[in-house]
């Protein structure tokens, strides 16, 4: 039986986490280890600064306290699993809301696959981009059917990348008779402004809370973008490398250095 391993940023009851377990179960074992708490835009982050701890919810499902995702799958492939036994397969999401851009690089739900692609196990992040970041009411049929597919793919004929490359997918906020397809994209330019809001507490101390950035972004000159393939109806599936070298600008800076 095959075993697949998956998490999710918006923590261990999220909806997203229960409609990704119904997608795959019927593919294999599945094991669920996610934060106890929502952990977004927690990025490729490690705790080492205070003691983790599993805590069982139901058979081959734990919550971990209280670390984020790279956290659980760093730990569920040294505590669960031996050498012998890791997952054929990892999967991060369904996370409610889009990451695409240079939110990869903030995103808890990419950095549950990186994880996994850091110890050589195929993985997948998986997002619903929705209409409005903060109603989460929706069908998620389009997801679980993309997912479904995909992990069936990888299962039976190999991933489809190369070592430290994962995929990172985003799903249209349409019903599914209305999606036009799947779209190999590159990253787009997201477009950040500030949206940090000066409140003060009850003692007249002051403190700042982030809001939620517009989903704004630039265009590449491909037109081939990840935010261009969902305005338009599409899946968006982008094969991310975890080698962050420019090379195209290595030459350029030894002439630099030399000058």
């Amino acid at each position: 039986m095959k075993r697949i391993l998956i998490t999710n940023d918006d923590g261990f009851d999220s909806v997203g986490l229960q409609a990704l377990k119904e997608a795959l179960s019927p593919l294999g074992q599945i094991t669920i280890v996610a934060p106890a708490t929502e952990k977004s835009a927690c990025g490729h982050g490690m705790t080492l600064t205070k003691p983790l701890r599993f805590i069982k919810i139901d058979d081959d499902f734990y919550k971990l306290d209280d670390g984020g995702p790279t956290d659980c799958i760093y730990l569920a492939l040294h505590a669960l699993y031996d050498e012998n036994y890791k997952p054929d397969l990892i999967v991060s999401g369904i996370n409610l809301g889009s990451n695409m851009g240079e939110d990869v690089s903030y995103s808890g739900t990419a950095s549950g696959a990186m994880e996994g692609v850091l110890h050589d196990i195929p993985s997948i992040a998986i997002s619903q981009v929705l209409q409005n970041e903060n109603i989460f009411d929706f069908d998620f049929t389009l997801a679980k059917e993309t997912i479904t597919s995909l992990a069936k793919k990888i299962l039976h004929q190999g991933f489809p990348l190369q070592t430290r490359e994962f995929l990172n997918v985003n799903i249209p906020p349409i019903p599914k008779e209305l999606c036009k397809g799947i779209k190999i994209t590159e990253l787009g330019i997201r477009m950040y402004g500030n949206d940090a809001h000066l409140h003060r507490n009850p003692r007249g101390e002051e403190y700042y809370w982030l809001g939620l950035h517009p989903l704004s972004w630039r265009e590449r000159e491909s037109k081939n973008s990840d935010f261009s393939a969902i305005k338009e109806g599409f899946v968006s599936i982008t094969p991310i490398t975890l080698d962050f070298t420019a090379r195209n600008r290595l030459e350029s800076l030894q002439n630099w250095i030399q000058q």
